[in-house]
């Protein structure tokens, strides 16, 4: 990392012991612009009840190459929306349960406890306040807690493991291990949705050296929800994340295409899964308007495909603390991710160049936090204006 990733820029404070204060009203630097807060809640309950809702994909139903069913419902489901719940996914119920009461059982600890797994931006493993390290920048209002768990040779090392719950660790990486193997069925499924060999996906990010990461978050309950957002809108930078919901209250909203926030209802025993920057940017190229040999200064970008990072953000509750688990599927660090070959040609160039490497990507997102979709715009940008130059 680079030095000016080495420490937060100001003290952090620990959301849960604000709340847990019995303050009357958040500080300033919770407080979103208006542009971003959440809708009033009124207007969620009428969006809840009209009917939308991101798809479901029942992985029970029909082996992966039976008829190529199931990979065109998730395609679909990525097309239209970039999230979709999987039900039927072959993780048992109750190693969720049991996963999501460790973490819980972590988060109720004395504050004193949980300090000594304070993070740092060098890694983020351990307890964490905030994203990104601009000074002065506007926090969400919610703890995390951040380990890596693949591949072994980054796997976070026992320092960085609460102690208690003393479950915490074992039950952890069980079910991380089943998390991952579901991860490497949606990559066949994904892979040969698009035509490609079902093994195309995994080779391209890294094949059995993908990483995956596990944050367990915390979202206290908030005086003033209406003002603030338990995480800002943004993609994810990996390639999959698998969402254990809170099974109690509801939290997650999805950007429509059309700018409207739906909030998610949590199916029983289900994942949320949605697809982040890394797949977008291996299956994007573009059409670029020319006049002549030189570049117009209306460039018009298309994708040529079908699956995007779709912005997403969590509200709080002024009621109940809520508590989830993400696991993040990424490619190796030092893959260098561009366009699968068979999906460019001299019509439909990649969006992206020069191709960048996850780690580089990763510590871009981390210096500036959840921004949207500004990183992956930002790379676009610059990609146009390289090739104009």
């Amino acid at each position: 990392m680079a030095d000016c990733m080495q420490e937060w820029p100001e003290p952090v404070v620990r959301v849960q012991a604000l709340a847990e204060s019995g303050l009357d009203s958040i500080p300033r630097c919770y407080v979103k612009p208006p542009c971003d807060r959440p809708a009033p809640a009124a207007d969620d309950d009428d969006d809840a009840s009209s009917g939308a809702s991101i798809p479901v994909v029942d992985l029970g139903n029909g082996s992966d190459d039976e008829g190529g069913q199931l990979a065109e419902a998730v395609a679909v489901a990525c097309r239209g929306w970039g999230f979709f719940q999987v039900v039927n996914h072959g993780v048992r119920p109750e190693l969720m349960r049991a996963a999501r009461e460790a973490w819980h059982g972590f988060f109720r600890l004395p504050l004193q406890e949980k300090q000594k797994y304070a993070n740092s931006p060098r890694t983020y493993e351990g307890y964490g306040s905030r994203l990104g390290v601009e000074k002065g920048a506007i926090l969400d209002w919610g703890d995390y807690y951040f380990l890596v768990l693949s591949p072994d040779a980054a796997k976070s090392p026992a320092k960085y493991w609460p102690a208690n719950p003393g479950i915490c660790k074992e039950v952890s990486e069980e079910y991380g291990r089943e998390v991952i193997k579901l991860c490497e069925r949606l990559m066949r499924l994904l892979s040969a949705s698009l035509g490609l060999d079902e093994t195309r996906f995994q080779e391209a990010f890294g094949g059995a050296d993908c990483g995956a990461g596990l944050r367990a978050n915390y979202y206290p309950r908030c005086p003033q929800p209406d003002l603030t957002l338990g995480l800002s809108a943004h993609s994810d930078p990996g390639i999959l994340t698998v969402l254990l919901a809170d099974d109690h209250v509801r939290g997650l909203q999805v950007r429509r295409r059309d700018g409207h926030w739906v909030t998610v209802q949590p199916l029983p025993d289900a994942f949320i899964v949605n697809v982040g920057d890394q797949i977008e940017e291996l299956i994007s190229s573009c059409t670029l308007c020319m006049n002549g040999n030189s570049w117009t200064d209306d460039v018009q970008i298309l994708s040529n495909s079908m699956y995007k990072s779709v912005e997403h953000r969590v509200i709080v509750n002024a009621e109940e603390e809520r508590i989830s688990l993400a696991l993040f599927y990424n490619p190796r660090g030092d893959v260098p991710v561009a366009p699968a070959p068979e999906l460019v040609t001299p019509e439909r160039p990649s969006l992206y160049y020069p191709p960048m490497t996850f780690d580089e990507y990763r510590v871009y997102v981390r210096k500036n936090g959840p921004k949207g979709k500004a990183q992956l715009e930002a790379l676009k940008g610059q990609s146009i204006t390289e090739k104009k130059e």
